[in-house]
């Protein structure tokens, strides 16, 4: 068995996350796989976990129907209104610290359907 039938490369320090399809980074991606909308329901669901990151709150906001470079860029508009960091990745926006509320009525301004997961 040789390196090449594994797949490929997936992630590289060069460039981040690599496209499976195409095989370029994700941000310069072409292929349809990164521009494929996901199915779901229509409902952003926002909820605020600690699980996994020792005791520090996390904003989670999933089911937003988007393709990932919009979703990375709602991201990146998310994380400005709470004035936080955070990430993007597997069609999650994660937003660090308790920001539930600010999060819920950012995404409502942009005439999403929000509701709020979990307790």
């Amino acid at each position: 068995m040789r390196l090449s039938d594994l797949g490929g490369l997936v992630y590289s320090t060069d460039a981040g996350r690599m496209c499976p399809g195409c095989r370029q980074p994700v941000g310069q991606c072409t292929c349809r796989a990164a521009q494929a909308v996901p199915q779901g329901d229509g409902i952003v669901r926002v909820s605020r976990e600690t699980k996994g990151r020792g005791g520090k709150a996390v904003t989670v906001v999933r089911g937003v129907l988007l393709a990932e470079l919009e979703l990375v860029a709602l991201g990146k508009q998310l994380k400005a209104a709470c004035g936080t960091g955070g990430t993007v990745k597997d069609g999650v926006i994660e937003v660090q610290g308790d920001h539930v509320e600010r999060v819920m009525d950012a995404l409502k301004k942009l005439g999403h359907t929000v509701k709020r997961a979990g307790g």
